[in-house]
């Protein structure tokens, strides 16, 4: 079960194909959700003012449509390096492809052509009870839209699970437990992308679970209002699938560090003892922690929220910890050869990081009385998100394009990305200080002394934008060049 077992074969050119869609659809559609915040900015910002029912169509796109996105880039850099240790099935890599599409299409017609405004929170009764802002129609399509997106994932990720099983024995050996309990005697286990998606697939299994009860228990009530359940229930099974789904973006996408560093540094990346115990520990309170949430809910049994603060403080910390350090180490008087791709994956650690401590900060319950509700927390899942998760994906990107022909990088991708880093940081930068003077997340309409912040927020946007505009015209202009390398290299040297 070590991580000396033999790669297997190359994907098809099928499978190729399909990842190079996955890409070229997640780059630009990033694209476009950035320009959807960046107009709800401009309108906060009183610089170009839009309709509030539109603003709020444009927020349950924005928010709907980046998290959907970004969870299909991060499931094929997943998906792609994965591919090369277990068998995995081209025609459901497919079959989510298509089922997304489908889903995103009843999405936009229930939000831009019925006008559902419900965020992607879709908290109940909102889908049902709209005061007249939308109809039935609209929940339904919204609501059934979700819950095709959700069920492609979830084939996807069984799939993954079936493959990972057929090749290691079970999942507990995927995740390292008979090194952990003394039982192997082997010194590291399995590949970091193993583990990794071990982790993946069942904390995402059971947020789509979760959303996929929440999401037939709105559409009953939607079409059938006499049928009622109960609101505490429903919000939490939202949010344990929010939160989960969301968080195993970055967990997908580290799997790039855990690839593409080696690569550059001809160091291998092991999965010692720590490492495991990191991962497993991660794969837990993942799956539980979602009630700092729901820490201004008073009627939520007190030792839940307890528990959903103190786990928030250590969730995401040995899996980060393990990552930032191994990064570190490997990188560290290798003689690295820095370029787009290399710099991506590095700095993608920063956002990590950084987006993790005002998560942190939130999740205090006597802070959070005071700032959940407010910027402050879009202001850690941006930096969370843009600077972390996106940053894995576009260096997957540019590693890609690197592999293949012309892939050289050029003194405007360099401009590109320390202009995406710095107006990103001062994008995040004003969120953070809009929540500590009180604005409130999700608002239309902005008091005078919060707007300041808003247009500052803007302009960075546009940079931003600009930025990301290079990131993605370089990708579709190269990835006709891209293919799948040779990943004998992953099998690195294990006596070094």
């Amino acid at each position: 079960m070590g991580q000396q077992m033999a790669a297997v074969a190359n994907p098809s050119r099928t499978a190729q194909r399909t990842v190079r869609i996955y890409l070229i659809l997640s780059g630009i559609v990033l694209f476009s959700m950035m320009v959807l915040g960046f107009l709800m900015l401009l309108s906060q910002g009183e610089i170009h003012v839009i309709n509030d029912l539109l603003l709020y169509e444009i927020l349950t796109i924005h928010g709907t449509g980046m998290i959907g996105i970004a969870a299909m880039a991060a499931a094929a850099i997943m998906w792609y390096f994965l591919s090369q240790y277990v068998q995995l099935r081209t025609s459901i890599l497919i079959a989510n492809l298509v089922m997304f599409l489908f889903g995103v299409a009843l999405v936009l017609i229930g939000v831009l052509k019925y006008h559902f405004a419900g965020a992607w929170t879709f908290l109940y009764p909102l889908p049902s009870i709209s005061g007249g802002a939308w109809n039935v129609t609209a929940s339904v399509l919204y609501l059934c839209g979700m819950l095709v997106i959700g069920t492609g994932f979830l084939l996807l990720y069984l799939d993954v699970a079936r493959a990972l099983i057929a090749r290691y024995g079970s999942l507990g050996n995927t995740l390292g437990w008979p090194i952990l309990l003394g039982i192997s005697k082997e010194k590291y286990g399995p590949p970091p992308a193993v583990v990794a998606s071990t982790m993946v697939i069942i904390v995402n299994t059971t947020a789509l679970l979760a959303g996929v009860v929440v999401l037939i228990m709105n559409l009953i009530n939607t079409v059938y209002p006499a049928f009622v359940f109960d609101p505490l229930l429903a919000k939490n099974l939202t949010y344990a699938f929010g939160h989960i789904f969301a968080n195993s973006i970055i967990y997908m996408g580290v799997i790039a560090v855990y690839e593409i560093l080696p690569r550059y540094t001809q160091r291998p990346w092991k999965s010692n003892k720590v490492f495991l115990f990191a991962w497993n520990i991660s794969t837990l309170f993942t799956i539980i922690i979602y009630p700092h949430h729901l820490l201004m809910d008073f009627v939520m049994p007190k030792w839940v929220l307890i528990l959903g603060q103190t786990l928030t403080y250590v969730a995401g910390v040995p899996a980060l910890v393990v990552t930032a350090y191994g990064a570190l180490m490997i990188v560290y008087r290798s003689g690295i050869r820095w370029d787009m791709a290399s710099g991506f994956i590095f700095i993608s650690m920063l956002g990590w990081v950084t987006g993790g401590v005002p998560a942190v900060v939130d999740a205090t319950i006597t802070v959070n009385s005071i700032m959940h509700n407010t910027k402050w927390v879009p202001g850690h899942f941006h930096t969370y998100m843009g600077i972390g998760a996106v940053g894995m994906i576009f260096g997957f990107m540019y590693y890609l394009i690197r592999t293949g022909a012309s892939g050289k990088d050029q003194p405007i991708d360099r401009i590109g990305l320390w202009t995406y880093l710095l107006f990103f940081f001062g994008l995040t930068g004003s969120f953070l200080f809009s929540g500590v003077v009180g604005a409130p997340r999700r608002w239309a309409v902005h008091m005078p002394e919060w707007v300041p912040y808003d247009q500052f927020g803007a302009w960075c946007t546009l940079f931003v934008i600009l930025a990301t505009a290079i990131f993605v015209i370089r990708f579709l202009s190269k990835v006709g060049h891209m293919r799948m390398e040779q990943t004998d290299i992953l099998e690195l040297r294990n006596d070094a």
